[in-house]
């Protein structure tokens, strides 16, 4: 009887590459944990734009961040200002450093010497196919786009944190803050075929929402991480009663990476054309979406022109499992 042995080779699970472009605050925080401490992915670099603090605090904040989990992923700063506009941070959401204010620790080491920009081109154009994840103002990802606009081919998805699709915005009535602050920057993504999946401000509320007891649930895991994720949240989760009127920790970009980890939590999504407001100063930034598919008809088509003449669609997320979303959370915190 022949002898197998020694003719069995064990297969290794080939990780999937992310591409984390944030502006570290106290939820991308959270978000960075999860994809950092997943088995399942390899994080090839993390860049940083101005967004909810100045560029150079969220860099510090991803580095912290990252070495709080024990990771060496490098960390790439990027653009301090949006594309055309003045710079307005979200500190009265998430405080002055981000993290809710509560002095933290400098993170041992720097940021590389390269910038975000030039990393997210040379990321992208040495592993196509990797995810990329955004968790702030798109800044960053324009410009990269602008230099090299055949990056929107090689990226498998793009998960964009970010709008407020069919419904009211958290910055303005109409706009999501990432949307709002660099509005220019979001049309060049929408309009660059790259493979958008559109996760709202919305998906994170109601049932999305840490409620007390989900909150003590964390704490009680005892690491950490645990405990950074809900003290780091502490200015976040008072700003989001103020905001909203809703109790508990709103966690808009874990949400978002929990959808780029595993999209099947994904319960209810459509593929329409995204336009982005830059014009209006009442609807600045605002996401409009042709869920109707009325975009080409005789009274929208001119407006949409410039859409339609790239047929490019974004995948708009309208619904998530929660339970599962949670667990994704849970497990990544545990």
């Amino acid at each position: 009887m022949p002898s197998f042995a020694g003719q069995f080779v064990i297969l290794r699970r080939v990780k999937r590459k992310f591409l984390i472009d944030t502006d570290t605050a106290s939820d991308d925080a959270v978000a960075l944990i999860m994809a950092l401490r997943s088995a399942d992915i390899e994080v090839v670099a993390i860049t940083t734009v101005a967004g909810n603090v100045e560029v150079q605090q969220a860099t510090r904040n991803a580095l912290y961040t990252a070495e709080l989990c024990g990771a060496d992923v490098p960390v790439y700063s990027g653009a301090e200002r949006p594309l055309k506009r003045a710079f307005v941070n979200a500190s009265w959401f998430h405080g002055h450093d981000g993290l809710g204010d509560h002095d933290y620790a400098a993170p041992r080491r720097g940021a590389e010497k390269q910038g975000a920009v030039e990393a997210i081109i040379e990321s992208i154009e040495r592993k196509p196919g990797l995810v990329l994840v955004t968790l702030g103002p798109l800044t960053n990802v324009a410009l990269a786009l602008e230099k090299k606009p055949g990056l929107a081919a090689k990226v498998s998805r793009c998960v964009v944190m970010g709008g407020a699709p069919c419904c009211e915005g958290n910055v303005t009535p109409a706009a999501e803050y990432n949307i709002w602050c660099d509005p220019e920057a979001a049309r060049v993504v929408m309009r660059s075929g790259m493979a958008v999946e559109l996760v709202g401000w919305q998906l994170c509320r109601g049932r999305a929402v840490l409620n007390a007891a989900e909150i003590e649930e964390v704490r009680s895991f005892g690491s950490p991480v645990a405990k950074f994720a809900i003290e780091c949240n502490s200015r976040a989760q008072q700003a989001f009663l103020e905001q909203s009127g809703e109790h508990g920790i709103a966690l808009p970009d874990p949400v978002a990476m929990a959808v780029a980890l595993d999209v099947s939590i994904v319960t209810a999504q459509s593929e329409h054309y995204v336009e982005i407001e830059t014009e209006s100063e009442l609807t600045r930034g605002m996401t409009v979406v042709d869920r109707l598919n009325v975009a080409a008809n005789e009274r929208n088509r001119e407006v949409w022109a410039e859409a339609l003449k790239g047929g490019h669609k974004a995948k708009v997320l309208w619904a998530i499992d929660n339970a599962r979303w949670k667990e994704a959370l849970y497990r990544a915190l545990r």
